[in-house]
């Protein structure tokens, strides 16, 4: 037995599993890994008081362990996939998905085969899904997975029965696509992306707000699983998926949905009349995430585990660990500087700490392998930033032109529940779901400035763009504060501002969340 005499820290490593209930891991618990660039307090600190009795010689005695506080924290990259997971816990939310069909993170019980003829993906296996609960008609499906790369990309849906889709599109426009005949491939992800409308829609611009119309009978907007408040991306890249006029095109938040009728609000131009009597123009959109109301607020709790090496170097396999029990995540914070990544700084209150030897091993479960991604940077991933004032005109003029750093954290103010009988806490109270943040503008005139002074309606949205993929953030309500022009020798001024979010009930019911996240799987080199 060779014991080491020190261990580096590029031997660590940080996952994390969702627990059944608190402080409980599920049977076979779901290990995801994480990549922190460096880490906040992170364990458990230990409270001792010390005896000190009268005594002749005036010395203490030795104490007693009467507290532990157990908490940590991390700063990461953000990726597409890295944290979708994850915030579901800090949203206190679940994700609003579209139409998806894969295998459970760990499985591959659930198949899919691709037949060229008759231009069909086929489900098998189990468990037995019903395709119909997840896909209809002129949804557009990304998919992934197969070995062949012809089976994969993006494809509009003809018919879909209980075990089969069928592919009528490849990229809009290869019709039929070309498929390439797989079998019984595990790894498959099949998920809707967008749609494309069956009927000949219109922009109408006569009403207080843009929107897309029709009145024919096989398109219902109320069945594309869209909520308001939600972010879509209008048209494609190639001919006829998008609209003559590029004003009606691009990033567009829904505001209200009827069958016929799909208005929206903060639109990327200002869109006019149109009628898309020769062009069927895609929308795309994402997975929603976004504080809930009543019994849709989910509390997760987690288990974080961090390794920490093996301290015999003739077994390396026997590595220690230590974890954060009963894990309820607090803040987060999102993180936008000049020439830099796009990086997220996440803590957790917990109940407990634990630590294990090597010999004990790290805990049992399921550990799902890294997925490779790339991290988002501020010089060319972010497609829009734009900070204005609450107004009827869908495109209103933001208040500056560009911004050196943006910060937005969210903080749930959870404290841990003490008591008698028990050393660390038995469990923990979130407060008010709090978002809040800065950000630095190029000062151009004193509207910004008024409009603190003014405490004007203000709204902030944010699309980060790379690779056909992205991450959109919108805080519908804000207020600003600060707003006092930094004037430097020599240099260009500038405008710190704070920013306060509150819910969007003010300007809509319908909009009744203070933040929303949108993380799309698709979006078309347009979007760029």
């Amino acid at each position: 037995m060779a014991q080491v005499s020190k261990i580096d820290s590029n031997v660590t490593g940080l996952s994390y599993a969702e627990e059944a209930s608190l402080k409980t891991l599920p049977g076979t618990p779901i290990w995801y890994p994480l990549e922190p660039n460096s880490y906040a307090d992170f364990g458990g600190e230990i409270t001792t008081v010390a005896r000190n009795p009268i005594n002749p010689s005036r010395q203490r005695k030795k104490g007693v362990v009467t507290d532990l506080d157990a908490s940590g924290g991390f700063n990461t990259d953000l990726t597409q996939t890295n944290l979708q997971d994850m915030l579901q816990g800090f949203f206190f939310a679940s994700l609003r998905r579209k139409g998806e069909a894969k295998n459970a993170p760990g499985a591959s019980t659930l198949l899919f085969s691709v037949t060229n003829s008759n231009k069909l993906i086929t489900r098998s296996g189990t468990p037995a899904l019903d395709l119909t609960t997840q896909f209809a008609t002129n949804d557009l499906v990304y998919v992934t997975g197969f070995s062949n790369a012809a089976n994969n990309g993006l494809f509009a849906l003809g018919n879909v029965t209980a075990t089969t889709i069928q592919l009528i599109q490849a990229n809009y426009d290869q019709d039929p696509p070309s498929l390439v005949d797989e079998a019984n491939a595990s790894g498959v992800s099949i998920t809707v992306v967008g749609h494309l409308s069956a009927e000949v829609l219109t922009v109408d611009v006569s009403g207080s707000r843009p929107a897309f119309t029709h009145s024919g009978a096989n398109t219902d907007f109320t069945t594309w699983g869209l909520v308001p408040g939600e972010w879509v991306f209008v048209g494609g890249d190639l001919a006829g998926t998008a609209w003559t006029n590029s004003a009606n095109n691009g990033f567009a938040r829904v505001r209200s949905i009827t069958a016929t009728r799909l208005e929206f609000d903060k639109t990327a131009g200002t869109m006019v009349s149109e009628t898309g009597t020769t062009i069927a123009p895609a929308v795309f959109f994402g997975r929603v995430l976004k504080n809930e109301l009543g019994s849709n607020i989910v509390r997760r709790s987690y288990q974080l585990e961090r390794t920490l090496g093996a301290p015999d170097d003739s077994n390396l396999a026997q590595v220690q660990s230590e974890y954060l029990v009963g894990a309820i995540p607090n803040e987060f914070t999102i993180n936008f500087a000049t020439a830099d990544k796009v990086t997220c700084d996440l803590s957790f209150v917990a109940t407990d700490n634990e630590q294990r030897t090597g010999v004990q091993g790290i805990k049992a479960g399921t550990r799902i392998p890294l997925t490779e991604s790339d991290a988002f940077n501020t010089s060319s991933d972010v497609a829009r930033i734009k900070l204005a004032t609450v107004d009827s005109n869908s495109n209103p003029s933001p208040l500056f032109a560009f911004a050196t750093d943006v910060t937005i954290t969210i903080n749930n103010n959870v404290t841990p529940n003490k008591a008698i009988g028990t050393l660390g806490a038995f469990d923990a109270t979130a407060g008010t779901f709090q978002v809040s943040g800065n950000i630095t503008a190029y000062f151009a005139n004193v509207t910004a400035v008024q409009a603190v002074r003014n405490n004007s309606d203000i709204t902030l949205d944010m699309h980060m763009v790379k690779a056909n993929s992205g991450v959109s953030v919108d805080l519908p309500l804000i207020s600003l504060g600060d707003g006092r022009a930094n004037i430097e020798q020599d240099a260009p001024i500038t405008l710190p501002l704070t920013k306060e979010a509150a819910t969007g009930a003010k300007i809509d019911p319908n909009l009744d969340y203070t933040m929303m996240m949108v993380f799309w799987d698709y979006l078309p080199d347009l979007a760029s």
